[in-house]
């Protein structure tokens, strides 16, 4: 499969989580498009890591070039993992002292 497509389709879904960060007002479907974004990112990182490992290794059958761009997406899924189990934890302190995840609520209480 060409690498265009990954592109296209990682183009697409990232820009369906910027629309959803920018529009949205519950902070769940917000942090949901935050992790959309990450994941395109993570699936176009192993697009190009696959590619240039099929490139490398029509060089030479033993390299292990390539590799690179699946230990980004590791380290990226492990500081997403973090970001999940912070985010949600302020989401449900919101949702406590608030009984609402209206992100517009947020600038009410600056006050």
């Amino acid at each position: 499969m060409p690498i265009q497509y990954y592109i296209y389709f990682c183009l697409a879904l990232f820009s369906i989580g910027i629309i959803g960060v920018l529009t949205r007002k519950n902070a769940i479907i917000v942090f949901m498009c935050v992790e959309l974004m990450l994941n395109a990112v993570n699936l176009l990182l192993v697009a190009f890591s696959k590619m240039h490992h099929g490139a490398a290794l029509a060089a030479n059958p033993a390299t292990t070039a390539g590799v690179d761009g699946q230990l980004f997406v590791f380290f990226i899924m492990v500081v997403a993992a973090a970001e999940v189990s912070v985010g949600l934890a302020i989401i449900v302190m919101m949702y406590r002292n608030t009984h609402s995840v209206d992100i517009n609520f947020l600038n009410r209480l600056k006050n």
